[in-house]
């Protein structure tokens, strides 16, 4: 069950449960779609994968009770601002390969 992150890892802007800004790598790092486009360009700094738009969890109980007040999202922060300069030159190779070929 994806944890649901409340804030991007790199700028802190919150990241609720409904936020279509959210973007996650397969290992759940998450970042805000401005930091993915602009700082990290598609490339994770904690895997080097790619991003998708996180899923958004029911907030009603339409059916089985999976929604978001029976599995609520995630309360812990991790803010861990990018070295932009490091970044950079580790995403430098992997930007230019499509996430499903990293």
């Amino acid at each position: 069950m994806l944890e649901l992150r409340p804030t991007c890892e790199n700028c802190n802007k919150p990241l609720p449960p409904a936020s279509t800004e959210a973007r996650i790598c397969s290992y759940e790092c998450t970042f805000c779609a401005a930091c993915v486009e602009r700082v990290l360009l598609n490339v994770c700094p904690n895997c080097g994968g790619g991003f998708a738009p996180r899923p958004i969890r029911p907030a009603k109980n339409w059916k089985g009770n999976n929604w978001l007040g029976a599995d609520p999202a995630g309360t812990t922060v991790k803010h861990r601002p990018v070295a932009v300069a490091a970044h950079a030159a580790f995403a430098a190779t992997l930007r230019t390969m499509p996430p499903e070929r990293r």
